[in-house]
């Protein structure tokens, strides 16, 4: 028996089925960021509790409000990652997202951010 294609869709999203109220995101970080005043931070440098944006490529029948493609707001630090075709992925429960940026959330077509 082989191993089920898992590659990503022109879309971007992935073919798995997820359970219940399950929410897979990736993180698109390289690790590098830039403080509002533009100096680099290097992904090395120690920073407080942070939460981190990512990009919804799966959810499971039972999620109500985050669809694929969404930006969602969560905590990486209580998540499990999992490895799918030599990329990296989260795992989350709807609820553990804290906020939602999507274009259907604002009626002029710029990104809604819902908290």
């Amino acid at each position: 028996m082989s191993a089920p294609d898992t590659s990503p869709l022109p879309d971007g999203s992935v073919p798995i089925k997820l359970l219940h109220d399950r929410v897979l995101v990736k993180v698109d970080d390289d690790g590098e960021r830039r403080s509002g005043g533009g100096i680099l931070i290097p992904a090395t440098a120690q920073v407080g509790r942070r939460l981190s944006w990512a990009r919804v490529v799966a959810t499971g029948p039972n999620v109500r409000t985050i669809e694929v493609g969404d930006q969602v707001l969560f905590d990486p630090e209580s998540h499990p990652e999992v490895e799918i075709q030599a990329a990296e992925y989260v795992l989350l429960r709807e609820r553990d997202i804290h906020a939602l940026a999507a274009h259907r959330v604002s009626g002029d077509g710029a990104p809604g951010l819902y908290l």
